[in-house]
């Protein structure tokens, strides 16, 4: 403690730390107004800027991504967030003239039928015109409509759920690569209860995922309610300056707070008294009288590795995954730009794993003649890929997009990005794992907190609502020991 004013300490700088410092401030902030104690929030961060896999940058006129590029418009964490920084009107919606979506198969582009969501059809004759699916396959599918409900309470896999559903192809060919983008990870061994448990609940509610997916599709009205109305009808959402506005908005807000970059943790243990002190790298160590830890799992577990549970956190797998993003002329570029990008699938035998359209995608991504591209590379069962040279994953880039695309020009440049174990995998039983891990932690240090990423949900909404909760939770640990 400073001065014997409380000191509450936030370990990572990404999405979930800043968040959880902003709401943890405000909760604090609104106490003292009615008669709290005062008290000091400090946020350290291991690399030397905030923001984790959030980085914007701006090169000749281009707005580019080289972490996530949006979120999903629904999910209201972070529509709230922009509103309580009053970033509100800084968000803006995909193009409204390229919707359409392909899927590789056989080496050819298929457009993704209309009606698709998270790769469930709601629209049944679209899905059976189109020719990534076999009639096979699309007979499988509809089976779905018919098949009973698992009333089987326990968790299993994403893969495995989806098979029983509708079938190996329309998991293979559709669902599993438009979920890869999100989890980069093998649908056979990530849990369904920790990666979309709404799917199981349409199947208790609705007997079938189709129909319960059809049932919620008349909801979207409702839920896209509260966005302003510049981006009510889209799906994605970013804001016009890239998400780094979004890091940018947080700092400035958290200007009071004690924010240090560059600053590792090695690691938290309770002390006497109830409080916890914290040991960096650099051999200092500070008391303080709570901590909420934001990093990935594998390092909150080294930094609380005595307590057993512990291990629960190390097990946890990450995936690292690389983008290549490519700006050209638009005269090079040999089709319409009336699409958001293309998927691949695992064993079309291609590098990349998907390529955004980004200047098609996003109005505000390229200067006018000019066009980005964005290829992803690697998935669960793709990570030979770090052993490359920045050259290699340029080449193996470039040779898929000519063969898919026809595009032979040279870029006139490259943004290589590597983001190493940044995707988290959740097995069957994450969420059984994670409510152990978290009552031990409870009993064994009351005001250490450990969320992010790795615990429930990856999304950046999904880490800002951990980290409003975890600010949430620690106030009212703060709030009622002092009552």
């Amino acid at each position: 403690m400073s001065n014997n004013v409380p000191h509450y300490m936030i370990i990572g700088g990404g999405i979930t730390g800043l968040s959880a410092a902003y709401y943890l401030k405000k909760l604090m902030t609104e106490a003292e107004a009615g008669g709290g104690a005062p008290f000091r929030i400090s946020v350290v961060e291991k690399s030397p800027s905030f923001g984790g896999k959030i980085h914007t940058i701006e090169r000749d006129g281009f707005v580019i991504e080289k972490g996530p590029d949006s979120f999903l418009a629904r999910k209201r964490p972070i529509i709230d967030l922009a509103y309580d920084l009053g970033m509100e009107n800084e968000l803006t919606g995909t193009n409204p003239k390229a919707k359409k979506t392909y899927i590789v198969r056989g080496r050819k582009l298929h457009r993704m039928p209309p009606g698709l969501v998270l790769g469930i059809p709601t629209q049944m004759t679209p899905f059976m015109k189109t020719g990534l699916i076999s009639p096979f396959g699309k007979l499988r599918a509809a089976m779905d409509l018919i098949k009973p409900k698992r009333d089987v309470a326990a968790d299993e896999s994403l893969g495995h759920f989806l098979e029983r559903r509708l079938g190996k192809e329309v998991l293979e060919r559709i669902v599993e690569p438009l979920l890869a983008g999100i989890y980069a990870g093998d649908t056979y061994k990530l849990s369904l209860k920790s990666t979309f448990p709404q799917f199981r609940a349409m199947e208790q509610k609705n007997r079938s995922l189709i129909l319960g997916m059809m049932a919620s599709r008349k909801n979207v009205t409702e839920e896209s309610a509260h966005l302003p109305a510049a981006v009510r009808n889209s799906v994605f959402v970013t804001f016009k300056r890239g998400l780094q506005s979004l890091v940018n908005g947080l700092v400035d807000a958290l200007s009071t707070v004690d924010l240090r970059a560059g600053v590792g943790v090695v690691s938290v243990r309770r002390v006497a008294g109830g409080q916890t002190e914290v040991v960096f790298e650099d051999g200092q160590h500070e008391v303080v009288d709570g901590v909420i830890v934001t990093t990935p799992t594998y390092q909150a577990a080294r930094m609380l590795s005595e307590l057993p549970a512990a291990n629960q956190l190390a097990k946890i797998d990450y995936i690292s995954v690389a983008n290549v993003i490519m700006a050209f002329d638009r005269k090079d570029i040999p089709f319409e730009l009336d699409a958001s990008g293309f998927l691949v699938p695992k064993h079309e035998g291609y590098t990349i794993t998907a390529c955004t359209l980004t200047s098609a995608k996003w109005l505000h991504a390229a200067p006018e003649g000019k066009v980005l591209l964005r290829c992803y590379i690697g998935r669960s069962g793709e990570q030979e890929w770090p052993a490359w040279s920045d050259e290699q994953l340029i080449s193996k880039a470039r040779r898929d997009i000519d063969n898919l695309l026809g595009i032979t020009a040279e870029p006139s440049f490259v943004e290589v990005t590597r983001l190493m174990n940044s995707m988290p995998q959740y097995p069957v039983g994450h969420l059984e794992a994670i409510a152990d891990f978290n009552k031990e932690l409870a009993a064994a240090m009351p005001r250490v907190l450990v969320t992010g990423a790795g615990f429930h949900g990856v999304g950046l909404p999904d880490c800002i609502r951990q980290g409003k909760e975890a600010a949430s939770q620690l106030a009212d640990l703060v709030f009622t020991q002092r009552d």
